[in-house]
């Protein structure tokens, strides 16, 4: 960012201008200032205008555009390279455990799979958070499993609070609070959206999903889904687990068999969701998704 002066006559104009790139194009904000400003007022002036700006531009994003039939086409290049099939029994038990393990798995968890396997086979009896936990993301893979409940606000609470149901006090709550995820030399990679619009945000996801849930392939409505909803980040905690379950809720809805993010592909997974964040990248979770599909 970086201040404008424009000059007319003795007056001088300020403007606070911002260039950012959407999609391959190269775009400008400017915000109007004031004329004649001291120092100290065109510096208090700024930091106003730099909040107003960086939230207007992070509202624009892929869910402002219509594709063409030649781009929904071309996404659905992406569908041909999974193989639909529906989930027998057993498959879906194995499924609900590796899923359960290493979602929680992705979050921190230091659950072992076969501790994993012995909760939900009820063989060993819950005693701490993390075993909760494990038992209540299960549950909430059945729900995800048999629901034909319209995408919502309250789904959304809903699996939240099936995830953290005796672990979390704001269980099925949306955060009243501001939160910024660091790495670990510290450095912001994401800010969520302030808590103040979360709600309206979520609500203009689901309106963008059901104006375009019979028209765009199912595997891009799930990456967009996913990836918006961990960019507003709308819990205090346990955005992941309950992005990864919708990501396969929408799945599910179009009769796609569910996917598995492992542990060990946690820093591709991050890796697609901060090049969407920052660049609107879609297709790199496209050939993320792919790729969980086909692996063992």
């Amino acid at each position: 960012m970086f201040i404008e002066i424009r000059e007319s006559g003795n007056s001088k104009k300020y403007y606070l201008v911002y260039s950012y790139r959407e999609k391959d194009h190269i775009k400008r904000a400017s915000i109007y200032l004031g004329s004649n400003l001291k120092p100290k007022e065109l510096l208090e002036l700024r930091k106003k205008a730099e909040r107003f700006i960086l939230e207007k531009v992070k509202e624009k994003n892929i869910l402002n555009f219509e594709l063409s039939k030649e781009e929904i086409a071309w996404f659905k290049q992406y569908e041909k390279k999974i193989e639909i099939s529906h989930l027998q029994v057993q498959e879906w038990k194995i499924f609900t455990e590796e899923f359960t393990y290493n979602t929680n798995a992705i979050e921190g968890s230091t659950l072992a799979f076969s501790e994993v396997k012995d909760l939900l086979d009820q063989k060993e009896k819950p005693e701490n958070h993390d075993d909760l936990e494990a038992l209540n993301v299960a549950k909430a893979v059945e729900f995800i499993k048999v629901s034909r409940e319209k995408i919502s606000v309250s789904l959304f609470l809903k699996i939240h609070f099936l995830c953290f149901k005796g672990t979390k006090t704001f269980a099925g709550k949306l955060r009243e609070v501001e939160v910024v995820i660091k790495d670990s030399q510290g450095n912001i990679v994401h800010q969520g959206a302030p808590f103040s619009e979360v709600k309206k945000l979520l609500k203009h996801l689901c309106l963008w999903y059901e104006k375009h849930k019979q028209k765009y392939p199912p595997l891009l409505l799930a990456a967009v889904m996913h990836n918006e909803f961990e960019k507003i980040h709308p819990f205090q905690d346990g955005n992941g687990r309950v992005g990864r379950l919708l990501l396969n809720y929408v799945l599910l809805q179009h009769n796609y068999p569910p996917l598995n993010i492992k542990l060990k592909d946690r820093s591709g997974y991050y890796h697609c969701l901060q090049k969407y964040d920052l660049k609107g990248d879609i297709k790199s979770t496209l050939r993320f998704l792919i790729k969980s599909y086909k692996k063992p």
